[in-house]
């Protein structure tokens, strides 16, 4: 139990304390948030992955790169930002590899949603990491083109899903806001220009045509 634990602090330490390339330091800090990460066993972890240190997140910015099949995509999370908590657990899966060798399991284009949602890495709704967390928002947030959010099954259902807005998403305002894309908006284009499978849910919301994988993502 020593050693799993130690290595969930060395993650936490590493995706804290700035030491990640393309990381810049805030220039002020807001009031400390402490992170709260609770196991779900009716819903075990796709992959062993362990959460993070439940301690307070550092701030400023740091980039994550998801490498896509059809191009890197690069996200710049904002530690800082209103959601630090949802922040400092997706860089915590980054660092365990939790989203390498991962399918993106939906894509939208209709006229009032249009995402690329990823990260439910086995199973829809059973492909968490195993623990959960609550939601950051307050209501105002709102989710343009390159925006990249927090998906979930519900209020306080955080684990590892995102989606990345490829248009615009016209939804309540219940999802966590993670940070921005910067660089490879093209990529994304080019997964939505492939098509989509239709579904239950209608001929423009389904998987993705041809398969959109995360082959890995890096700092």
């Amino acid at each position: 139990m020593g050693s799993r634990w130690g290595f969930a602090l060395a993650v936490s330490i590493a995706a804290l304390a700035g030491l990640i390339s393309g990381s810049t330091p805030a220039a002020a800090a807001p009031p400390v948030v402490w992170c709260e990460f609770t196991p779900t066993p009716d819903n075990p972890a796709a992959r062993p992955v362990m959460p993070p240190v439940p301690v307070a997140p550092a701030f400023g910015t740091v980039d994550v790169t998801f490498h896509f099949n059809y191009g890197p995509v690069t996200v710049r999370l904002d530690r800082g930002g209103a959601a630090p908590c949802a922040v400092q657990n997706m860089a915590s899966l980054v660092l365990q590899r939790f989203y390498d060798n991962s399918q993106c399991w939906r894509l939208t284009d209709s006229g009032r949603l249009g995402v690329l949602q990823c990260g439910d890495i086995y199973e829809v709704e059973k492909g968490g990491p195993g623990y959960k967390f609550p939601d950051e928002v307050n209501g105002g947030e709102t989710y343009g083109r390159g925006t990249v959010a927090m998906g979930n099954q519900g209020p306080g259902t955080n684990g590892s899903e995102f989606f990345i807005v490829h248009s615009f998403a016209n939804i309540p305002a219940n999802y966590s806001v993670l940070g921005q894309v910067v660089r490879g908006m093209d990529a994304l284009d080019r997964m939505v220009a492939a098509g989509i499978t239709p579904s239950e849910r209608g001929p423009l919301d389904g998987l993705p045509a041809q398969p959109v994988t995360i082959t890995a993502a890096t700092f």
